[in-house]
Parts: structure tokens; sequence; C-alpha cells
């Protein structure tokens, strides 16, 4: 369980001001009491057999996996015999949250707005949980990731005897979230570029913006800010748009 701020104090402390520190840990703060100069005893919040033990499920599973450098082969037997989301990001295990009801609302919109688009076209539109293997150019091993949607025009010839898509696509998504932010803009910008991705859209609910990049010839081609009351155009789809209003509507 991870706690705002801890603090320590003297039993004398607790005492004097005992409902002040009790104020503290009901706002999910962590206090340890020392008597006679030694720890004692902890204040903490009250947490219910259940959360306690989602806590302790969680972090055993973080342990287990959550940034484990492993190969590309280890990660796809771990993978295989697991029930969880997890990608695979220079050589590196994540694990993968629930996504919200903001993200989800903003995921669907997106997923009818390409639908619409790709009516009568060979592309094809996912949205996660699909798995992606993306090849790096320059790398031995690829990376494993769930783009939170995806247009793929190469179905007809990649997906293996598993009926598993192996292709590269021609665009991706991802929706910010807090614990995401820096893997989407800086990790996943990297493996997009460098894999052969056409274009990428990096969709931020909190600022209501979607940075767009578009990738030639594995390096960063075009970069566009649109923001409220833009209307995005597609950098690879000539006729794909996406008016940013109707997006971040809530």
């Amino acid at each position: 369980m991870d706690y705002n701020y801890k603090k320590t104090i003297t039993a004398t402390e607790l005492k004097t001001n005992l409902g002040r520190y009790l104020d503290y840990a009901i706002d999910n703060h962590e206090i340890v009491i020392t008597k006679n100069g030694k720890k004692a005893v902890r204040l903490s919040p009250y947490i219910t057999d259940i959360e306690r033990y989602l806590a302790v499920k969680e972090e055993a599973l973080d342990y287990q996996y959550g940034g484990k450098k492993v190969s590309y082969d280890e990660f796809m037997a771990i993978y295989e015999k697991s029930n969880l989301r997890m990608e695979f990001i220079n050589g590196e295990i994540f694990l993968l949250a629930s996504p919200g009801i903001n993200h989800q609302e903003i995921s669907g919109r997106l997923h009818l707005i390409f639908a619409e688009y790709l009516k009568d076209k060979a592309c094809k539109v996912f949205f996660a949980p699909f798995d992606v293997h993306f090849n790096k150019n320059g790398f031995k091993e690829p990376d494993v990731m769930q783009p939170d949607l995806l247009i793929a025009c190469d179905t007809e010839n990649t997906v293996n005897e598993k009926g598993r898509y192996m292709g590269t696509p021609s665009l991706v998504v991802e929706i910010l979230s807090p614990s995401t932010k820096s893997k989407d803009m800086v990790d996943k910008l990297n493996t997009y570029m460098l894999s052969g991705v056409r274009e990428y859209w990096i969709v931020d609910p909190k600022e209501k913006i979607i940075l767009l990049y578009g990738f030639k010839d594995c390096e960063i081609d075009e970069f566009y800010n649109f923001k409220i009351p833009d209307i995005l155009k597609s950098y690879f789809f000539e006729g794909l748009e996406a008016d940013l209003a109707k997006i971040f509507t809530l």
C-alpha cells in the first residue's frame, strides 16, 4: 500500500495531538510512533480485508513481472501462461491497468470515426486488447504492445496460424493516463517510429489535445498539435478527419 506521506513522531506527540494525527492517517498518511527512541508502532489508514488482499496481490504481481528484463521468447512464454494484460518494451515487461470511463468513451468515439472512414476500404480498425509485435529497425527483438486503437492495412498476409496479427499498423492511437504518459510519449513513440508505423496519435484527455506524428523512413516527418475547436486531418489517410470538440465531449 502506497501512502502520500510518511511521518515519524514520539509517543508523547501522539498523546498531545491525537486528533490531528488521526486525521493525518485517515488522509492516507502513515505515521510511525517511537518510544524511548525506538520505532514502536505504526498508525495507518484502515483498509478492509478485500482491499488488503488486492493490494498484496498487486504488489506480488508487480514483483513477479513488472519491470523484469527478459528476452522476447521468455516474455512470450510468460504471456502465454498468464491472464494479465502486459506489454514488452525494450526488453522489459509492463503490466497494464484497466482503463477508466473517460478513456473508454474517447476510444469509442475514435473507433466510430475510423470505422465509418474505412467502410468499403481494405484497411481495418482494431482496439485493445490486441497484441502487435513491432519489429524496430536496428533491433534484434520486437516490442509487443497493445495500442488503444490501430488501423492495419496488411491483414490479408500477416495473420499467422494462431490467428494473430503479425504485421505493422499504418496508424496507432494511445490515450494517455497518468501512469502511462511518459511511456506513451517517449518509449512507444520511438517504437512506432522505428517499426514502420506511418502515423501516431497521442490523445491527452486532461488537456483535451491530440498530438499527431507523421513518420517517413523511420523518422519524424511532420508533427501537429490539435486542440478544440480544431479539426484533425490525418497525415497518412487522405480524407480522415476528427473533430476534437466531439471527441472530448463530456
